[in-house]
């Protein structure tokens, strides 16, 4: 077992060995990709409330707070995933799938079709 016990998170390296740097990099950058794509959301459900794009206010609201809680679970699959996968590198384990990709995509699917919908209402 790997002397890590000034690494945090200690759930992930108080396990196992370090794997070959290159992986942890990789890992890291896919993690700060999700982090960008969460900021990304949040910015745009910000700025569909700012914009005041041409539906009905309800609508608007709806939106811009379905992109926030895009961004929300962005950032929340970043974390999760990170975890998950640097814990099952260490272990030598299979790689992890992640299980919030598919409800974000829904997510941004819903938000499309609101879009769509309110701009020919």
């Amino acid at each position: 077992m790997a002397q890590d016990r000034g690494r945090f998170p200690r759930s992930v390296f108080d396990h196992g060995e370090d794997p070959d740097p290159r992986f942890s990099l990789a890992n890291e950058r896919t993690f700060l990709a999700w982090i960008r794509t969460g900021l990304a959301f949040v910015a745009a459900g910000l700025a569909v409330e700012a914009l005041q794009l041409p539906v009905t206010d309800w609508l608007r609201v709806t939106i811009s707070l379905l992109l926030v809680l895009a961004g929300l679970a962005a950032t929340a699959q970043a974390w999760l995933s990170w975890v998950r996968t640097e814990r099952a590198m260490r272990r030598l384990a299979p790689l992890p799938s992640s299980g919030l990709k598919l409800p974000i995509a829904l997510l941004l699917g819903l938000v499309a079709l609101a879009v769509v919908v309110g701009l020919l209402l």
